[in-house]
């Protein structure tokens, strides 16, 4: 099933794929701004894409409830933590949360799709959008494109 996210989903996923898996150990490694490293951002998209799709799921399961979420302090807190993950490790995570996530988002009904879009406001669907400002961050303090 097609739904309004999938085409810029399963670029901006492409796009994560191709750039996790061409960078070496010392990029993944490469300091960001406020203690990130590149494997840290990767990370936090996987984190940020995993929660979407554990609320998607129970969502499904329960119907849409509040999920209110404070996300600086949330990126704050659980910056430590993932850059402390192995870095090869932090980006096939970020791979594996976003397939997981965009394949759970194509199978959504439209009746789904429109109850999460006016219900559901602490998960985007656009999942691109998120994924596109961090990817870009990451290829320019790289230097690469």
């Amino acid at each position: 099933m097609s739904n309004p996210y999938t085409l810029d989903n399963n670029a901006e996923r492409q796009h994560l794929v191709a750039l996790a898996n061409r960078l070496t150990e010392d990029e993944l490694r490469h300091p960001l701004e406020a203690g990130w490293t590149v494997a840290g951002v990767l990370a936090h998209l996987a984190f940020w894409d995993q929660r979407a799709l554990l609320l998607l799921r129970k969502w499904r399961q329960e119907g849409i409830g509040p999920s209110p979420i404070d996300t600086d302090p949330v990126n704050e807190a659980t910056r430590g933590f993932l850059v402390a993950l192995p870095p090869c490790r932090a980006a096939q995570l970020a791979i594996a949360a976003a397939e997981a996530l965009d394949q759970e988002i194509e199978q959504l009904s439209a009746e789904f799709l429109a109850e999460v879009e006016a219900k559901g406001k602490t998960v985007r669907l656009d999942r691109a959008h998120h994924r596109r400002g961090h990817l870009g961050q990451i290829e320019q303090a790289l230097g690469i494109s």
